[in-house]
């Protein structure tokens, strides 16, 4: 077996995979904040997940790891991962040191796009796949012929850090990203939690529906700035797919319907718009399917097996 690491802004999960791609065990935490605590909760989440599946690190074929961040694959360094407050992390030294096995690290949105590739689109290899995370922040990633791109410095993707437009300051320090205009930490700023709270997985949809002004006008701006990001990756990148996953897919078929709607109303607007069928291209990943993590499990050079749709996760 082999374990996945996938080391989320807000959530840590680690996925116990079988040789052939179907899911042992899933274990999921809060995610540390600064180097230490990621560390500390990516280590024991993988220790818990290890015990849970009947085996020791020292049995496993394989430790993948994933974060958010600039990523070198070859040192095992990460730098400038600021929603998990990391500046700079030796993730596999230190990763490989409390688990005794030697730790294979990525990005974590190059490693999702890599494990929603797999799962999902196993047939189109000669395609390109854009895999977009809505998730704390946002990012891209592309497959092309079964393969992740990464440019030069590892940065592309990083589309989230792309200004756009507005007075709104980015984790980054720029003004306007598109990521101020949809990420979780948008609808944050757009849809703060009222006096009595409001449950993380709240739907600003729905609270439009019931006359919340607010809602309605981040439920907006969450679709508008949804619609940029998928244009542009295809008048970019020429993506044939593009696989919106990350923890706002959790709005489901609201998000699909508000995004539909985004579409069909610009098309309207606009025959380029139009020409570009975008609706058809679009697939949203079951909140539940942990795709970075059973990509960060499939990070091994050379042949991949042909994974298979893990059990006890949506068709």
């Amino acid at each position: 077996m082999k374990l996945g690491l996938d080391i989320g802004g807000t959530k840590t999960a680690a996925a116990i995979v079988h040789t052939d791609g179907r899911l042992a065990v899933l274990r999921t935490r809060a995610s540390g904040h600064g180097p230490d605590a990621v560390v500390r909760v990516a280590a024991s989440l993988a220790l818990e997940a290890v015990a849970a599946a009947g085996t020791t690190t020292a049995g496993l074929s394989f430790i993948g790891a994933c974060m958010p961040g600039l990523v070198d694959r070859e040192s095992g360094l990460v730098s400038h991962a600021v929603n998990l407050g990391v500046e700079r992390l030796d993730l596999a030294g230190r990763l490989g040191a409390a688990l005794g096995q030697p730790v294979a690290v990525d990005n974590d949105v190059k490693t999702a796009a890599l494990g929603a590739h797999h799962l999902l689109d196993q047939r189109n290899t000669d395609g390109t796949l854009a895999y977009l995370n809505i998730g704390t922040g946002l990012a891209a990633a592309l497959v092309r012929n079964g393969e992740v791109l990464r440019g030069s410095d590892g940065s592309l993707g990083e589309i989230g850090h792309l200004p756009m437009g507005g007075d709104a300051l980015c984790k980054c320090g720029q003004r306007g990203c598109l990521e101020t205009l949809v990420s979780g930490s948008a609808l944050e700023r757009m849809w703060p939690p009222s006096g009595s709270g409001r449950p993380h997985g709240r739907n600003p949809f729905v609270a439009a529906d019931a006359g919340d002004t607010s809602a309605a006008a981040a439920g907006a701006q969450l679709s508008a700035g949804l619609f940029l990001a998928v244009q542009m990756l295809v008048l970019t990148t020429g993506a044939d797919r593009i696989v919106i996953g990350g923890g706002l897919t959790r709005l489901g078929g609201d998000l699909s319907t508000a995004l539909a709607r985004e579409i069909e109303q610009r098309a309207r607007a606009s025959d380029f718009v139009a020409s570009l069928d975008l609706a058809s291209r679009i697939e949203l990943v079951p909140a539940d399917l942990p795709v970075a993590a059973l990509g960060a499990a499939m990070l091994q050079h050379g042949p991949l097996p042909t994974p298979q749709r893990p059990s006890g996760v949506p068709a």
